[in-house]
């Protein structure tokens, strides 16, 4: 049996992405989020999205910072990989 786990989207950037750096080796990381149209209108007649938290690195990392925006259309091809960790408040977040 092969498991594959591959995803592309494709949607609009909801804000200016979050370029940092790791602190031990240096390495690019970009942060930002994708809103993607559903491929169907809800029952108002409405269309809905999905935000997806987008991570990026090295050399990408760093144009996705100097080329995206808010609003621009963005095209990701990758791997789905869900992160937790528990807050100050002791829920754990997704």
């Amino acid at each position: 049996m092969i498991i594959i786990n591959k995803v592309v989207l494709v949607g609009r950037c909801t804000k200016d992405p979050e370029l940092r750096f790791t602190a031990g080796s240096g390495t690019a990381v970009a942060t930002f989020t994708l809103a993607v149209d559903r491929g169907f209108k809800n029952k108002d007649g409405q269309k809905e999205a999905d935000f997806i938290n987008i991570v990026v690195w090295n050399k990408s990392a760093e144009n996705c910072a100097n080329y995206l925006r808010k609003g621009s259309l963005a095209a990701v091809a990758g791997r789905i990989q869900t992160r937790n960790y528990e807050g100050n408040d002791g829920q754990k977040r997704y």
